[in-house]
């Protein structure tokens, strides 16, 4: 069985790292080459952008940051954020990104997912939910759908999703720990693996969530001192989970 995965995840608006609370209360954080950079030297096992501020006229600086992001990094990156058709994953996998990440797109037109998978391979697709409540939520996580969370995951395994990237709204950015329990259900209930998003705030709320979940997003508790991730990975292995050695 693969061994988890520690992921250090870059919100990007307007070209640079943002971080705040259940989606709202934004600060910036940093550049996000630099981030990567960093991220990318200090063990992480593989990265995720997300353009939480993604309009038509955003995409040139979109692409721009994953050219330049795959420049430096020596690890897989996915990418997320306004992908709404095969054409817009092509750009942002031709810049260099390895995978890319749909959200509202993909709910309102499930058949994306199937398009990109048929196109790339469904190692290449995820498949981000942001759940409240237990329904999915779209446009950043502030229209709630009726679509729960449970099904929508298992329909976008069956459709080509390669992971699912799971992110509980409430416990964003909260460093309260993350929702162990919808992780676990949405875990069984597909067949494909599964990213834990939204609380981390220690070593332990990670090694918890690496229990249930395939991966685990870290932002916040990063971000403050992106050069802590070798710290924050011996701490996790210090509970007893086996992460893949750093060399270097």
């Amino acid at each position: 069985m693969p061994l988890p995965r520690l992921i250090p995840c870059l919100d990007v608006a307007h070209g640079r790292v943002v971080k705040g609370v259940s989606f709202v209360g934004l600060r910036d954080v940093g550049d996000p080459v630099e981030l990567a950079r960093h991220y990318s030297e200090g063990g992480a096992d593989e990265l995720v952008l997300l353009d939480i501020a993604a309009t038509p006229e955003e995409a040139a600086t979109l692409t721009e940051v994953v050219e330049r992001v795959a420049d430096v990094v020596a690890i897989p990156f996915t990418v997320g954020g306004g992908i709404r058709s095969v054409a817009d994953a092509t750009r942002v996998i031709e810049a260099g990104a390895d995978r890319v990440s749909l959200n509202s797109a993909a709910l309102a037109d499930p058949g994306l997912v199937t398009g990109v998978a048929e196109r790339f391979g469904s190692q290449a697709v995820v498949v981000a939910i942001d759940a409240g409540e237990d329904v999915v939520h779209t446009h950043g996580g502030r229209v709630a759908t009726s679509v729960g969370v449970v099904p929508w995951a298992k329909e976008a395994a069956a459709r080509g999703a390669g992971e699912i990237l799971l992110t509980s709204i409430r416990q964003d950015g909260r460093r309260t720990g993350y929702d162990l329990e919808l992780t676990r259900r949405v875990r069984d209930a597909v067949p494909v693996p599964v990213i834990a998003s939204g609380g981390a705030g220690s070593a332990r709320h990670v090694a918890e969530a690496l229990a249930v979940a395939d991966a685990a997003l870290v932002a916040s508790i990063v971000h403050e001192d992106p050069g802590g991730l070798g710290a924050l990975r011996q701490a996790v292995v210090a509970c007893g989970v086996r992460l893949r050695e750093v060399v270097g």
